[in-house]
C-alpha cells in the first residue's frame, strides 16, 4: 500500500493490505487506529496484542490458528482508558446479526472464468440497459421463516430463467455490505468489505456473479459512500475518536440517524475508494449505483448550505480512477439535485458518472398517473417537461424500491381509479417509460402488478400470477421488455438530439401524446391516449422525409390487446391510412407502438 496516497485520499488498493489476509496457513491482521493506546486481535482462543508498524498508526499481528471461517474482532484500548471491541473495518466477512465479529475469508479460493464478458462490457450508452432492481432476501424465500433466504449460489437457478423470460439484461442488487438491521435494507452498513452473511459467503457471491455473466446478465451493486451505522462495534469512534465520521453532530449525523463520513479526511477517502475498487475487482460487479449523492454534493443534501467541495473532489477522483481500472463499468448517481455536470467527464468539470437517476421525471410521471382524468388536461405538460432538460445529463429512468414503500403504494396501486381501472393505465405508463429516452430500472414485483407494499421480511406475492389480470399484465411487461431489447430505436440514440422528436404534444384536452424514436436504421412512433374517453379520428402524420422509415407502418404493440387484459383483438385493424397519415381510434388509457 502507498501510505502517502492513503493519507492524501488517493489510495484504492488499501483493501489488499489492510484487514485479514490468509494463505491457508498464516493470517496477517492489519488495522488503522492512530489515536489508540493499543490494539489486540481477539479470537475464540484468546487475545493477541498487535504491534505498531510503519508510522505507528497501523497495527499488525500474524496468527497461525486462524484459518478461513474463523471469527475475530479488534479490541481497541482507547487513550481515555476505555476499551471497546470492533469488527474489522476492512474485514472480508462477518457473522450474521446479532453477532458481529469479522470472519477470515480466503478471497483467492475462486478463479473467475468470465474473461470474454469482462473484456466486452461497456457502459451501454448506445445499447439497451434494462435493469431489474432486486432485494435478494425478499424476491423469493425458501419458506415462511424470517431467515428462509436463498444463498447467493442458489439464486441464479431461479433468477436467470426468470430474467431471460422477462427481458431484463441487468440486475441491480440492494446493498450487500454487512448490516445489523434488516429494516435498513443494507443502507446503514457496518461491514463495508463483507458480503452480508444472510445469503452465504464471499465464495458463494463470486459463484453467483460468474453464473450471471455466463448468461450474459450484468450485475450492479448499490454502493453506500455517504454514511454508516451507529453501532458501537462498527466504524463509530473506531479508535476512540471520530476517525471516520465528523466530530460535530450538526454535520456528523444524517437524516436517517446514521453517521456521515468525513470526506475531507484522506484516510476516509481512501477507505471508500478502496471499497469501490474492491467490489468491482474482487467480485466482478459490472457497476455501482451510488446512493444519496446529493448528500455528498451539498452539506446534508441542503443546497442552502452550499457545495461540500472536499466531498465533490472525492467523487471526481474516485470515479476517474474506477473508470481507468475497470473499463466498461457503469457508475450511476442517485441524485435529486440540479447540480450541473453529474454525468459529464471530470476533465470537463463534471463528476464522471455514466448515468444519473431522473427523479424529477419519476415524480412528475407518477403524479400525473395518480391524477383523476378530469384534472389531467391541466397537468398535461408534466409528461412533456422532461424533454426540456433531458439533454443536460445522461439520465436513467427509475421505478425503484423507494416508490414501493413507506405508504407511497406500489406502482400499480398509484394508478388513479379502482382495481380494474389501474391495469390499462399501468400498461400505458410502462409503454411511455420504455420508449422515453434514457436507460430503465424497475423494482421487483412491478412486473406482475404487486399491490402490497414491499416488506423486506416477506417474499413477493407470487400468488398474484394465478389471477388472470395480473398474469396478463406480466406477459405484457415481458413483451414490452423484449421489444425494448431488440429494437435499436428504443436505445441507440437515447442521448442524441435526433433520437427523439415530439410528433404531437399539444392535445391537452384529449390527453393524447405522440412522439418518435429513431436509430440509424429504424423509426418507431408511440401514441398514447391517457384520458378516460375513446379518442376517435386522431390523425398521425407519417410523411417524414426520412429514408429510414418504411413505406408501410407495422403495429408492434397495443396496450389494449385482449391478450394483455384489454378489449382489442390482436387482429383488429386500428387505423385507416390516408396518404401520408394514419387515422386512429384510441381506447381509453391506451397506447400503441408503431414501426414507421
Amino acid at each position: 500500500m502507498d501510505f502517502y496516497n492513503f493519507y492524501t485520499g488517493r489510495e484504492q488498493n488499501a483493501w489488499k493490505w489492510m484487514g485479514a489476509h490468509t494463505d491457508g496457513q498464516e493470517t496477517v491482521f492489519r488495522t488503522f487506529a492512530p489515536a489508540a493506546a493499543g490494539v489486540s486481535v481477539v479470537t475464540d482462543t484468546g487475545e493477541y496484542p498487535m504491534y505498531p508498524v510503519h508510522d505507528g498508526n497501523f497495527y499488525e499481528q500474524t496468527l497461525t490458528d486462524m484459518r478461513p471461517g474463523k471469527s475475530y474482532e479488534y479490541r481497541i484500548y482507547q487513550a481515555d482508558g476505555q476499551v471497546r471491541d470492533h469488527c474489522d473495518p476492512y474485514g472480508f466477512g462477518m457473522e450474521l446479526r446479532p453477532a458481529h465479529r469479522s470472519i477470515v475469508r480466503d478471497l483467492s479460493s475462486f478463479s473467475f472464468q468470465d474473461h470474454s464478458w469482462m473484456q466486452a462490457r461497456t457502459s451501454r450508452e448506445s445499447e439497451p440497459l434494462n435493469i431489474y432492481e432486486l432485494h435478494l432476501g425478499s424476491w423469493k424465500k425458501k419458506g415462511p421463516e424470517e431467515t428462509g433466504w436463498y444463498r447467493y449460489d442458489e439464486l441464479p437457478d431461479l433468477l436467470i430463467p426468470y430474467l431471460e423470460e422477462c427481458g431484463y439484461n441487468y440486475l441491480e442488487i440492494l446493498p450487500l455490505f454487512e448490516y445489523p438491521c434488516d429494516e435498513s435494507w443494507g443502507y446503514q452498513p457496518t461491514g463495508f468489505f463483507a458480503p452480508t452473511s444472510r445469503y452465504g459467503t464471499a465464495l458463494d457471491l463470486k459463484k453467483m456473479i460468474q453464473r450471471f455473466h455466463e448468461a450474459h446478465i450484468g450485475v450492479i451493486l448499490d454502493f453506500i459512500p455517504v454514511h454508516f451505522a451507529v453501532d458501537d462495534y462498527g466504524l463509530a469512534r473506531y479508535d476512540g475518536t471520530a476517525l471516520y465520521e465528523y466530530p460535530h453532530s450538526d454535520v456528523g449525523v444524517s437524516e436517517w440517524g446514521s453517521h456521515n463520513f468525513m470526506h475531507s479526511r484522506g484516510e476516509v477517502r481512501s477507505f471508500l475508494a478502496s471499497c469501490a475498487d474492491y467490489w468491482l475487482s474482487e467480485y466482478h460487479f459490472d457497476g455501482l449505483r451510488m446512493d444519496a449523492i446529493s448528500r455528498i454534493i451539498y452539506w446534508q443534501g441542503d443546497e442552502a448550505r452550499g457545495v461540500n467541495g472536499n466531498a465533490v473532489d472525492f467523487l471526481k477522483s474516485m470515479n476517474v480512477e474506477l473508470k481507468r481500472r475497470h473499463p466498461g463499468c457503469i457508475l450511476i448517481a442517485e441524485d435529486s439535485t440540479s447540480y450541473p455536470g453529474v454525468t459529464s467527464p471530470v476533465s470537463h468539470g463534471g463528476l464522471g458518472f455514466d448515468y444519473k437517476w431522473d427523479l424529477g421525471w419519476m415524480h412528475d410521471t407518477l403524479d400525473f398517473f395518480r391524477t383523476g382524468p378530469k384534472y389531467r388536461p391541466a397537468n398535461y405538460h408534466k409528461l412533456t417537461f422532461s424533454m426540456m432538460y433531458f439533454r443536460n445529463e445522461r439520465y436513467l429512468l427509475p421505478f425503484s424500491h423507494d416508490e414501493n414503500v413507506h405508504g407511497k403504494a406500489t406502482i400499480l396501486q398509484k394508478m388513479n381509479g379502482d382495481y380494474d381501472g389501474k391495469f390499462p393505465q399501468a400498461r400505458a405508463l410502462y409503454l411511455y417509460l420504455m420508449l422515453h429516452p434514457g436507460k430503465k430500472l424497475n423494482f421487483m414485483g412491478n412486473e406482475f402488478g404487486q399491490l402490497r407494499e414491499w416488506d423486506e421480511k416477506r417474499e413477493q406475492d407470487w400468488c398474484l400470477r394465478s389471477y388472470p389480470i395480473h398474469d396478463a399484465f406480466y406477459h405484457y411487461m415481458c413483451r414490452l421488455n423484449h421489444l425494448y431489447l431488440t429494437h435499436p430505436a428504443c436505445f441507440e440514440m437515447d442521448y442524441d438530439e435526433n433520437g427523439f422528436t415530439w410528433l404531437d404534444c399539444h392535445q391537452e384536452e384529449r390527453c393524447i401524446y405522440a412522439f418518435l424514436r429513431r436509430s440509424k436504421d429504424e423509426c418507431l412512433a408511440v401514441i398514447l391516449n391517457l384520458s378516460d374517453q375513446t379518442q376517435g379520428d386522431y390523425r398521425l402524420e407519417t410523411g417524414f422525409a426520412d429514408p429510414v422509415c418504411p413505406a408501410e407502418p407495422e403495429l408492434l404493440l397495443h396496450t389494449d390487446w385482449e391478450s394483455f387484459g384489454g378489449s382489442t383483438p390482436e387482429t383488429a385493424v386500428i387505423w385507416k391510412k390516408e396518404q401520408e397519415s394514419l387515422l386512429l381510434t384510441l381506447p381509453p388509457y391506451s397506447g400503441i407502438l408503431v414501426s414507421l
